[in-house]
């Protein structure tokens, strides 16, 4: 949730500056922290998987920004980490 909402927060500033829309895509972010992590991330799924996923599938989620990617994924663990809590009971 944090990371959503801090790219929420630069796309915005990005957009101010701009005068303009203007979002980061999640790929370009990986790129610029670890070019060599997402090359390798590419031939391994693409050999290794199939190459059918990371055209369509995962390609598809490298261009959309990073916050609307991370924002339902960190609503998706925050949700099944409450629902692990409840189910945690104690002795006592």
């Amino acid at each position: 949730m944090a990371i959503a909402l801090v790219a929420a927060v630069l796309d915005g500033t990005r957009s101010i500056a701009a005068a303009a829309w203007t979002t980061k895509a999640l790929g370009q972010y990986w790129f610029d922290l670890a070019p060599a992590s997402l090359n390798t991330a590419q031939a391994a799924i693409q050999r290794h998987v199939n190459p059918y996923l990371w055209d369509p599938v995962i390609f598809w989620f490298l261009e959309q920004p990073v916050w609307l990617v991370a924002g339902p994924l960190g609503f998706l663990l925050l949700w099944l980490g409450e629902r692990r809590r409840r189910r945690i009971r104690f002795p006592g």
